[in-house]
């Protein structure tokens, strides 16, 4: 069994998921990614963060040939990186979201969009067949139900407010799209991670740009306008991790929920989109220009909400003329298990997967 085979197979062993094929394109996606040297390298990583001085005297070699290692494979996106406790931590990367998302700028080339977007149904099956959700929509700022208040982490303002670094990136998905010349007109700049730690992003010079909290707040007004969908981790609390805003056009979660029957690829929220037919205008703008899941009908002119296939995004009140849409809270038996933090999750994941 050659070192690729062995790292597909270690990939597949954590909470995400790397299902093999017939076709072996898994493979193919490994091999464009990683040297020999590089996959032999990430066989050793651990799924918990360690720093490079652990890792160096785990594996018995010279501090400095070690950090160096995952310095290089950390900017490559082969492993994960970040900052804890102010020191810079390393850990293995599940291929999504990891890996895949970390191919940016020229390392995400036109053959690895080709193989990834082979791979898609196969992957999207396995890593959205298990529970919990892998992901989860945050609601955009919409009118809610009068006494209706938004939890915390259901709030992505509060979210950013309580971060303390942000960096914004392009959209892997679009950029992928791209290179297939599928690309749609959505933003491509606007894919945020943050952090609770000050100065998360100043170790490594990825791509990117470190952005200000006024700035991100900035970024998450223009892609609520823009009808983008927030998401992130399916976990209450994180110490840091990425707010994505996704079009229904290239984004691999909601493609995965439509397209490849992927359940457990995105936990709708714990809010209902409802729309008032006494105020409604019946413009079809809801209907036709901003829902991504399809989930408004029109009859006879009026609207309304199918809420088997409703997210919860909120994203059809935010341009309602009439202001006749507005997010209600959705019975507790209709929402999704939300783990308490990524710990948890990863417990929840592996014992489902088990099962």
């Amino acid at each position: 069994m050659d070192v690729y085979q062995r790292l597909a197979q270690k990939l597949d062993q954590l909470p995400e998921g790397f299902p093999a094929t017939e076709s072996g394109v898994e493979l193919k996606i490994l091999r464009a990614i990683f040297e020999p040297a590089e996959a032999e390298m990430a066989l050793y990583m651990s799924p918990q963060p360690e720093t490079a001085a652990a890792m160096a005297q785990r594996l018995g070699r010279p501090l400095m040939e070690v950090q160096a290692a995952l310095d290089n494979m950390a900017r490559k996106g082969q492993i994960v990186s970040f900052k804890m406790a102010g020191q810079q931590m390393y850990r293995a990367a599940p291929f999504v979201v990891g890996i895949y998302e970390f191919q940016r700028r020229e390392r995400l080339t036109k053959e690895l969009a080709e193989l990834v977007e082979e791979y898609m149904p196969s992957l999207s099956q396995k890593v959205g067949g298990f529970g919990p959700h892998l992901t989860r929509v945050i609601p955009v700022k919409a009118p809610l139900k009068a006494d209706l208040n938004i939890l915390p982490r259901d709030d992505i303002r509060q979210i950013i407010t309580k971060a303390k670094s942000f960096r914004v990136q392009d959209c892997i998905c679009r950029r992928e799209q791209g290179l297939l010349d599928n690309r749609c007109q959505h933003t491509l700049h606007c894919c945020l991670q943050y952090s609770l730690e000050e100065n998360a992003y100043a170790y490594f010079n990825l791509d990117g740009e470190v952005v200000s909290r006024e700035e991100a707040l900035r970024i998450v007004e223009a892609a609520e306008q823009e009808g983008l969908v927030h998401c992130t981790y399916n976990v209450e609390e994180a110490p840091g991790g990425f707010l994505c805003n996704c079009c229904p056009c290239c984004c691999g979660l909601l493609r995965s929920l439509k397209e490849f029957e992927a359940p457990y690829i995105l936990a709708r929220s714990a809010y209902l989109a409802s729309i008032d037919p006494e105020v409604c205008q019946a413009c079809g703008l809801c209907k036709d220009e901003r829902c991504p899941m399809e989930a408004i009908a029109e009859e006879d002119g009026v609207y309304r909400v199918l809420a088997e296939r409703c997210l919860g995004c909120g994203v059809c009140a935010v341009t309602c003329p009439s202001e006749a849409i507005t997010l209600l809270a959705r019975p507790q038996p209709e929402r999704p298990e939300l783990a308490k933090n990524m710990m948890d999750w990863a417990q929840r994941r592996l014992a489902q997967r088990k099962g």
